[in-house]
């Protein structure tokens, strides 16, 4: 009797070969691309593929990457990037348009240095199901130089965005005069100034000035100028 492979057998199969063209054509072509390619199954959000430039950098085999699983990420890259950056991959899955890229910008850990070094990368979907949803996505990262002004702003928006994300309750809970009186005091305004400004009472000034510094934990005016400025106060 001959075996007769089942139908959802057949269809993975199908899948699996189709996936496995797809990787066979970019290591067909890898050394020829001067970024790092990486190939993400979302199913398992693991990486299936790196070129060897990749590797190499990491001190990885292929083998030993896919070991990793998911805690690829933890161990190469900077947690605190991903707050901004996989809300940004969320949103290209969802909108599951082939030719949409979107880029960010990730700290990796290599194996040339104990310390974080910044890569741009660009992301797309690689991939869908036979049901049209996004299998796997391609990324290609390229190294900034570390003396280039690009690492220099790509660090101070990282903490940028994460001091806005840090204080974003503490931001809600000011009310909106005292919002308003925030964006005074950060301009230099005492509370005389602050009281003629928007004809309250000096003390009811004060009263706000002191409230606002106990809201937002402000110890000094540089606490203060830095939170207003975050917030679009000044």
């Amino acid at each position: 009797m001959n075996h007769i492979v089942p139908h959802h057998g057949t269809h993975a199969l199908l899948l699996h070969k189709r996936i496995e063209e797809k990787i066979a054509l970019l290591k067909a072509m890898e050394k020829d691309l001067p970024p790092v390619i990486i190939v993400h199954d979302l199913r398992t959000t693991s990486v299936i593929y790196m070129s060897q430039r990749g590797l190499d950098i990491l001190g990885i085999t292929m083998k030993e990457l896919i070991g990793m699983g998911p805690d690829y990420h933890g161990r190469f890259f900077n947690s605190e990037d991903a707050k901004d950056y996989v809300p940004k991959i969320m949103g290209l899955l969802e909108r599951n348009n082939d030719d949409e890229v979107i880029s960010i910008f990730q700290q990796v850990k290599t194996v040339r240095q104990n310390d974080w070094e910044w890569y741009l990368s660009c992301v797309k979907i690689l991939m869908h199901d036979d049901n049209g949803i996004p299998l796997l996505t391609i990324t290609s990262a390229t190294p900034i130089d570390a003396q280039h002004h690009i690492a220099s702003k790509a660090q101070r928006l990282v903490e940028e965005n994460n001091f806005l994300r840090h204080n974003n309750a503490l931001f809600n809970s000011l009310t909106r005069r005292e919002k308003e009186v925030l964006g005074l005091m950060a301009s230099g305004m005492s509370a005389v100034q602050i009281a003629k400004k928007l004809h309250i009472a000096e003390l009811t000034a004060a009263t706000h000035r002191r409230n606002i510094k106990n809201k937002i934990n402000a110890g000094n005016n540089y606490d203060i100028t830095r939170f207003a400025q975050a917030f679009d106060l000044i």
